[in-house]
């Protein structure tokens, strides 16, 4: 059963019953990994409040000074799970709605946690794996990886932080190429235009990884803090001035029947 603090208190990760993701904490660094990799660690909801609640215990741990975001298996994260719930959406503007709820919050966490985060991407990112890698502070990506967007081909506005911060990390030209085409982008081509930090072979991520965690757990995590705070605000802006609406209009065009048919078909070629 999961422990619930009675004060904002870290807690043992064995204690907050994690089955989505594998949550560790090894002072100045704690881990959260996707860790389902049979479906490409997509989304479900109960993996969103998961690396919502390790968010939240990470921030009030004193002891870490890192979080690092990463996955399972060939790929970083394939945004939502369609195949698990996809069904339940179409038609079903309510149900959309509070799923995004649980993703708006995921992000949040993760964006307000206080301390630097870094994506240890060791395979492809897709739709929300991006958005989820972009959501960290810094990226290092296996090169043998790809990122790519596939939302204007599935039905699904890609707002839930790649219209905002794509323009921001790549520059509106690339950020609308990116998103119209849903071409896919290779790491180093990503690390070219700023969409991650570096691209490294696969026997060099986790030395880069250790590298990146032993610099930054080294600085003043107050003034780190706030450095971070100061950083996210155009982040911000653009997050909390189109989620809310993107979340009602995303969940509205469940109702319609370009996403029912883009959704239909996508389930019938899974």
């Amino acid at each position: 059963m999961a422990v619930e603090p009675e004060a904002p208190r870290p807690v043992e990760p064995a204690g907050l019953g994690f089955d989505r993701i594998v949550y560790t904490k090894e002072p100045p660094r704690a881990t959260i990994r996707l860790n389902r990799p049979e479906v490409l660690n997509a989304f479900d909801f109960r993996m969103l409040r998961e690396i919502a609640r390790a968010c939240e215990d990470a921030s009030w741990d004193d002891e870490i000074r890192v979080v690092v975001v990463t996955g399972t298996g060939r790929a970083f994260c394939v945004g939502a799970d369609l195949k698990a719930w996809g069904k339940e959406l179409v038609g079903n503007p309510g149900e959309y709605w509070k799923w995004f709820g649980a993703f708006k919050d995921m992000h949040d966490r993760l964006r307000e946690i206080g301390k630097p985060t870094l994506a240890r991407v060791q395979g492809i990112a897709v739709g929300g794996g991006n958005e989820l890698q972009m959501a960290c502070d810094l990226a290092v990506m296996v090169d043998e990886a790809f990122i790519r967007h596939v939302g204007p081909e599935h039905g699904s506005v890609p707002a839930g932080g790649a219209t905002q911060w794509l323009p921001i990390m790549v520059g509106d030209r690339r950020a609308r190429e990116i998103l119209f085409l849903c071409e896919e982008v290779p790491a180093r081509q990503a690390a070219e235009w700023g969409l991650v930090n570096y691209a490294v072979p696969g026997a060099e991520l986790d030395a880069k990884v250790d590298e990146l965690v032993e610099k930054l757990a080294a600085k003043l995590p107050q003034t780190v803090r706030y450095t971070k705070q100061q950083l996210n605000w155009w982040r911000d802006l653009s997050w909390h001035e189109t989620v809310g609406h993107a979340r009602d209009w995303l969940a509205l065009s469940m109702l319609g029947d370009e996403a029912r048919d883009a959704i239909q078909a996508f389930l019938e070629r899974s």
